[in-house]
């Protein structure tokens, strides 16, 4: 949720028509977060907000993963996981064909690292020098069936993508500050001719203290209790995001 507020609030070139020619773009490839993608949609113009009340019901056009050919600002559809980073690559690589100017965002999940298609798309974006491209990896340490390090070992992870040719500038992922200075680097001052890696860390169901780091909440359902113990919880957790954002400035 962070990443996608500091994009498309901050960064994002966009404008109201979200086919706009020269338009940055970006790519879910963890496509399962759309719960969070669709409503910064809404928020920016591109849907109608009541569809929002039938997100993920049979007939929605607001699909758990969101669909290019229904929902507006969509620029790839994705969820079969992998294949987010080598779209990017290839929209990256098109505007350098086309003379354009514009960048490419990619959130890419850290168990969506077990993949071979995204070792695939990264070696080519440093063997195409696509410094137009921006790679970031939600570093929350879990997937759906365990923690990332038990399931299938990721670390050292910085150092792969580095030896796969990327810079790498790893960040708290819940950091709007820390965010935003590694975006500005890669938009404004990369002059490594490397494409760039974001490493977030993150922590899943933050600020919910009954879920926060549990993998088996991936995928969960929630009772009213847990529902309103979950949304007093991050009221809480709002606050103090909010009391930090105001000390630290910016």
């Amino acid at each position: 949720m962070d990443m996608l507020t500091i994009l498309y609030y901050r960064h994002l070139n966009l404008s109201e028509d979200p086919n706009w020619e020269d338009r940055d773009r970006f790519i879910l490839s963890k496509g399962h977060a759309g719960i969070a993608w669709a409503p910064v949609l809404c928020a920016k113009g591109y849907n109608d907000p009541e569809q929002l009340k039938t997100f993920n019901l049979t007939n929605s056009k607001m699909g758990i993963h969101l669909d290019a050919n229904k929902v507006h600002g969509v620029d790839a559809s994705t969820g079969s996981l992998g294949h987010g980073l080598p779209i990017a690559v290839g929209t990256a690589l098109a505007a350098k064909v086309l003379g354009k100017d514009f960048f490419t965002y990619c959130i890419l999940g850290d168990g969506e690292c077990d993949e071979g298609e995204i070792w695939e798309g990264a070696m080519s974006a440093a063997h195409f020098g696509v410094t137009n491209l921006v790679t970031f990896v939600d570093r929350n340490k879990c997937m759906i069936d365990g923690p990332t390090e038990e399931v299938m070992k990721l670390e050292p992870f910085a150092d792969k993508w580095a030896a796969f040719g990327f810079h790498v500038i790893e960040v708290d992922g819940q950091n709007l500050n820390e965010l935003d200075d590694a975006i500005l680097f890669a938009k404004e001052k990369n002059d490594t001719g490397k494409p760039v890696a974001i490493i977030a860390h993150t922590k899943k169901g933050a600020g919910i203290a009954s879920i926060e780091g549990d993998y088996r909440w991936h995928y969960g359902a929630m009772d009213e209790g847990k529902y309103n113990e979950c949304k007093a919880a991050l009221a809480e957790y709002f606050q103090a995001r909010k009391a930090r954002a105001e000390k630290e400035g910016k």
